[in-house]
């Protein structure tokens, strides 16, 4: 048995020794060294969203990415609202899941999930139903690996005076955005992605003068969005309830981790030449790609199986057998599995995957 994995999914993922060992520490959550981690990572991650603290605020919230996406959801949405949800996969429509239960007004346009979203069809959609007051859609559907053009839709809805949603769970940190200029109210993405930390918490990168409005809108109590940034600026970053405090210490060790790195451009360089060296090799050896190469993300690749009899569990477990951890996949169209880019993760290492799968399929 192997000591140790290396994952390659779309996170959870494989982190550095360095990260691994920040958690090493007990904090107090009350206690002004903590709260100067988790202002100073609030700061940071305005730094990597490209935004200033007079205009956004970074706001962290105890659970899973599916966590921030629900406290925006839930507590920015008011009953007179009327949300558009953009759809390709099952994490758009895990969006409209949280709407029908907290019985948000919400139409969904639903595309093909080997397809991107477009501007075309969000525009047909948007003068179908002038009412829209809120827009969501995901940036890196890791359903497939699509990567949705966010910089070409969100400037325009913002337009119309919608408020913007943007899940960049998956690709913020990873793959550069700029926030203001995309005019992206509220973007949601998590401690365990790109940012190549642990899970734990997500976080809401939220324009100040937009999440203010929203204050008495939530309808729960430890999603509420405004109210755990009202706590974090009264209090010099005081989480309202228990956090992650070993996770927070890791994060904050990530984040340092990724500026020697040199930043989200070169992590994403990074990430760009895994999936190239991932999907060529792949092809060569007999597997095709899902997903057009124009729409496919640094983030995450899906292999369609090569033949009838292939058997994934089998794959799976002798790819893990030999230290790899891929992902099945999770389209019903086409059978497919998926393997992840992101994380430490470098150009030996899918090497010696693709070494692995080589001596499998030939067994």
């Amino acid at each position: 048995m192997v000591e140790k994995y290396l994952l390659l999914t779309p996170g959870p993922l494989t982190t550095s020794e360095t990260v691994k060992q920040a958690m090493d520490f007990d904090y107090c959550t009350w206690d002004d060294d903590y709260k100067k981690i988790t202002q100073s990572f609030r700061q940071s991650l305005l730094d990597v969203a490209q935004v200033n603290a007079d205009e956004y605020t970074a706001v962290p919230i105890q659970g899973s990415g599916t966590y921030g996406v629900e406290s925006v959801i839930s507590s920015t949405i008011s009953a007179n609202d009327k949300l558009m949800i953009a759809i390709n996969g099952a994490y758009g429509k895990r969006i409209s899941e949280m709407a029908d239960i907290y019985g948000i007004n919400h139409v969904d346009l639903v595309v093909d999930e080997r397809e991107p979203i477009t501007l075309e069809l969000v525009t047909e959609y948007l003068d179908k139903y002038p009412d829209i007051t809120h827009f969501a859609m995901i940036h890196c559907e890791t359903t497939t690996g699509v990567l949705n053009p966010i910089e070409d839709i969100i400037p325009l809805v913002n337009a119309r005076g919608i408020v913007t949603i943007v899940d960049a769970m998956s690709s913020f940190g990873g793959v550069p955005i700029n926030v203001k200029d995309n005019k992206i109210d509220y973007l949601i993405s998590s401690s365990n992605k790109c940012i190549q930390g642990v899970p734990g918490f997500s976080f809401v990168i939220a324009r100040k003068n937009v999440l203010e409005a929203t204050k008495g809108t939530a309808r729960t109590l430890s999603l509420d969005l405004y109210d755990q940034y009202a706590e974090m600026e009264q209090n010099n970053g005081k989480w309202r309830f228990t956090s992650p405090t070993h996770v927070v210490h890791a994060f904050y060790e990530a984040l340092q981790e990724l500026a020697q790195e040199g930043g989200v451009v070169a992590r994403h360089q990074r990430y760009v030449n895994n999936q190239k060296h991932l999907a060529g090799g792949m092809e060569e050896l007999g597997f095709k790609v899902l997903i057009d190469e124009k729409y496919q993300s640094p983030i995450i690749t899906s292999f369609i199986y090569p033949s009838d009899d292939f058997d994934f569990h089998e794959f799976y477990q002798e790819l893990k057998s030999d230290g790899f951890v891929i992902y099945p996949g999770k389209i019903s169209q086409v059978p497919t599995f998926r393997i992840g880019n992101i994380g430490e993760v470098y150009d030996e290492d899918i090497t010696k995957l693709l070494v692995a799968i080589k001596e499998i399929i030939n067994r």
